[in-house]
């Protein structure tokens, strides 16, 4: 299992919303390129960014935030925000991003998906924005008729190296992650499965880890880690010490 550090950005500055609200920003560092340096000091492995304004904009906004990040970090970074056409997808990865994430474009444009995760096998997620199992696009500013899991299953045999499944009602709230809709997911699925939204202490992460979550590939953390509530250490050396 991956623990990923989430460093959302908006206006340049590394800040964390609630619920995807962008006017409940909390901004916890003005300089996102040290924050991701912290986090792979701390040992951390994989990096998590959000374009925030980008995923309202449609397509990128903060791409000077991002640059800084990947001159300063030599941990893989997955990115998502305002990544909606091939163009888009190219130079992110050219410029070194790991792997994009797609979420209103696997609701709008499944074909844009399949061809991007054909073109580039392995770097290619799809974000999976819950609100009450209806998945939410542009930004999470409105929610479609889909649920997660028929959207999931869209490309069941596209290639597309993950799932990363967030609860926007639970996002920044620290109300703990919604294990039973996210293990469901990997269940129906073979495309594995990344726990977003809520994670708020140690023992999320041992949740995380119980034999019922087994198919789930990782987890997202971010207010928790900005304020103090989880230990970054022990986090990451009980996943270790999982295995």
């Amino acid at each position: 299992m991956i623990l990923f550090p989430a460093i959302d950005l908006k206006d340049g500055l590394a800040v964390r919303l609630e619920q995807g609200d962008m006017a409940r920003a909390t901004v916890f560092n003005r300089d996102p390129a040290s924050q991701a340096g912290e986090f792979e000091g701390l040992g951390f492995r994989y990096l998590h960014l959000v374009d925030l304004d980008g995923a309202f904009a449609g397509r990128p906004v903060n791409g000077a935030a991002v640059d800084r990040i990947l001159e300063t970090v030599s941990i893989p970074v997955q990115l998502g925000g305002g990544i909606r056409d091939m163009a888009t997808i190219e130079a992110w990865l050219e410029k070194g991003v790991t792997r994009v994430i797609l979420g209103t474009a696997a609701v709008r444009d499944p074909q844009l998906v399949k061809d991007a995760a054909k073109a580039y096998p392995g770097r290619v997620a799809v974000g999976l924005d819950a609100r009450d199992g209806r998945v939410a696009v542009e930004g999470w500013a409105e929610t479609s008729d889909l649920p997660a899991e028929d959207i999931a299953r869209r490309f069941e045999d596209a290639g597309v190296t993950a799932l990363i499944y967030t609860d926007i009602a639970r996002d920044g709230l620290l109300k703990g992650l919604n294990l039973e809709a996210t293990i469901a997911l990997a269940d129906a699925v073979s495309i594995p499965v990344i726990a977003s939204g809520g994670l708020a202490s140690l023992a999320d992460v041992e949740a995380m880890l119980e034999p019922r979550a087994h198919k789930l590939a990782g987890a997202i953390t971010g207010r928790a880690l900005y304020d103090g509530r989880l230990d970054p250490r022990a986090a990451l050396a009980l996943v270790a010490g999982r295995g």
